[in-house]
C-alpha cells in the first residue's frame, strides 16, 4: 500500500507494473515518470522497463490485510486490462476485490474494449452477489476517445448495474460533449450512463493547453444530469478558478 497525491483517491495497489502508450493521452505519462524515479532509486519492483508489463504475484492479496476502510486506486503504475495481462490474473484481482467490500476500489482503464473481451471470458463476477464497491473507469482525452471508449464501458454498465462506472477526462486536451444517453439517469433509468466524472488538466513541464471552458461544459452537463463532477486540477501552478472548485463523488450504496 502507497499513500497517494491523487485527489480522488488515498492509496494505490499495484499487483501490474509497466504499459505502452496507445492514444494522445499518454504522451506525458505520469506513472512513466514515476516508474523511471522509482527505478533510479533501486527498488526491485521497478527494476524493469516501463514498456515490459511485469505481474506481481506477491502483490495481488495485499487488501486482504487492510482492514480499516480504503479508497483504493487499482494499478496506478498500469493498465488492468492491457493484452499483455492474462485475464487468469486479471480475475485473481476481481476475487481479492470482491472479497474486500469494506474497500472501495477505482479501476481506471484506456482499453474497454478488452474490459469486454475479460466480461465474456470470466465467471467471476457470478461469484459474488454484491459490487457496489467496485468504480471501474475509463479515460478520455479527447472526442475521438471519448465517442470510442465511454460506449464500450457503458456496455459494460448495463450488463453489472451494481458496479460504477465513471471516466477521467485528464488530460483534458479538447472539448467533449458528454450526450443525455452518456449521463442522464434519470431519462435512461441508469442502466447505461456514467455516474462520475473526473476532469484535470496536465502538469509538467511539457504540459498542453488546458482550457478552462472545456471544464465548464462537462461540468454544466454533469449538473443537469444530476451526475457527480470531481476538477482535480488545471495544472500544478495554476489554481483552479473558484466556479470550478468542485470535488464530487459517487454516493456510496455498497449494499
Amino acid at each position: 500500500m502507497a499513500k497517494s497525491k491523487i485527489e480522488w483517491t488515498e492509496v494505490t495497489w499495484n499487483p501490474v507494473t509497466g504499459c505502452t502508450k496507445i492514444s494522445p493521452g499518454c504522451k506525458n505519462c505520469y506513472a512513466e515518470k514515476m516508474h523511471q524515479r522509482l527505478m533510479s532509486m533501486g527498488q526491485k519492483k521497478y527494476s524493469k522497463p516501463f514498456s515490459e508489463v511485469v505481474l506481481h504475484n506477491d502483490s495481488i492479496r495485499e487488501p486482504l490485510s487492510w482492514k480499516k476502510p480504503k479508497m483504493i486506486f487499482v494499478n496506478s503504475m498500469s493498465d488492468l486490462f492491457h493484452k499483455d495481462i492474462p485475464f487468469t490474473f486479471i480475475d485473481s484481482i476481481f476475487e481479492v476485490m470482491g472479497y474486500c467490500t469494506q474497500h472501495t476500489f477505482q479501476v481506471l482503464t484506456k482499453r474497454p474494449r478488452r474490459l469486454l473481451e475479460y466480461l465474456a471470458w470470466t465467471k467471476i463476477f457470478d461469484a459474488w452477489s454484491k459490487w457496489g464497491h467496485i468504480w471501474i473507469g475509463t479515460s478520455v482525452e479527447n472526442k475521438e476517445m471519448a465517442e470510442e471508449r465511454i460506449p464500450e464501458l457503458l456496455l459494460f454498465k448495463t450488463l453489472h448495474q451494481d458496479i460504477k462506472v465513471w471516466i477521467s477526462a485528464e488530460p483534458l486536451l479538447e472539448h467533449i460533449f458528454l450526450p443525455a444517453e452518456w449521463i442522464d439517469k434519470a431519462r435512461y433509468g441508469g442502466t447505461g450512463t456514467l455516474d462520475w466524472v473526473v476532469v484535470g488538466g496536465e502538469s509538467g513541464p511539457n504540459k498542453r493547453p488546458f482550457d478552462c471552458d472545456w471544464a465548464r461544459s462537462m461540468r454544466d452537463a454533469c449538473k443537469a444530469a444530476n451526475v457527480p463532477f470531481f476538477m482535480k486540477q488545471v495544472d500544478k501552478v495554476i489554481p483552479i478558478p473558484e466556479d470550478l472548485q468542485i470535488r464530487e463523488y459517487p454516493k456510496e450504496n455498497k449494499f
